[in-house]
């Protein structure tokens, strides 16, 4: 589980990022600050692993906050969220050592991206006590780079896309709709419907059908156990 800080100076904008947040598995709302503070504060409080921050905080600029979060608890990451899209402000952010950089306003499938990203990238650094460049080779995004750039995929099938919706397939071993492949992806169920289908087409998945409440049968997959 990963605990989650909202600094956020506008409690409505906070709100609907918590809202998000509840739809992505895993992750958890530990609190919510509207200000620098109030941020200072929590985190001495409260275990936190990430904090989704805003720049323009009533009492303290985001930028500057984060040399006070670094010194505080180094171990912290951070995903900025602002308006602010001056060259200046985003350098020094990025600088900073971000995870991430979003602007507002922000729209739910780039910010579930963004989370998941953040989940995967925690996952395969907590895998083992020592690294090696294929390790990295992962973690900074070059091996899926190769898979982009190395494997012929039909029109419409993103390798990036593809390789995440298998991972997906691979920790839900009792199976998923096209529905909620789209909302962990961040994308429409017709999407997530046609990566689900090719993957059927090159033998890595299966799919069954299952009746709802109401009798409607929907397409359920399921990994290929060949493929384990």
């Amino acid at each position: 589980m990963i605990d989650i800080l909202i600094a956020e100076d506008d409690y409505r904008v906070g709100n609907i990022h918590a809202e998000f947040l509840s739809k992505i598995a895993d992750v958890k709302v530990v609190g919510k600050a509207l200000n620098g503070k109030e941020t200072l504060e929590l985190i001495e409080n409260l275990s936190v692993d990430l904090i989704l921050l805003d720049i323009f905080m009533p009492d303290i600029l985001g930028t500057e906050l984060i040399r006070h979060i670094r010194d505080s608890k180094p171990n912290i990451d951070i995903i900025m969220i602002s308006a602010a899209t001056d060259k200046s402000t985003v350098e020094e952010a990025i600088r900073s050592g971000i995870f991430d950089y979003i602007i507002k306003p922000v729209k739910m499938d780039r910010f579930i991206e963004t989370i998941e990203k953040y989940k995967h990238s925690r996952k395969i650094l907590n895998r083992k006590a020592e690294v090696d460049q294929s390790f990295l080779d992962d973690y900074f995004g070059h091996q899926h780079h190769e898979i982009h750039t190395t494997k012929n995929t039909p029109k419409g099938i993103d390798p990036l896309t593809l390789e995440k919706v298998k991972e997906i397939m691979e920790e839900n071993r009792s199976g998923t709709t096209a529905e909620e492949m789209g909302f962990k992806i961040g994308a429409s169920r017709t999407t997530a419907r046609r990566y689900l289908e090719y993957l059927i087409s090159i033998g890595v998945c299966t799919a069954q059908l299952e009746y709802g409440i109401v009798g409607r049968p929907e397409r359920k997959y399921l990994m290929n156990k060949k493929t384990s």
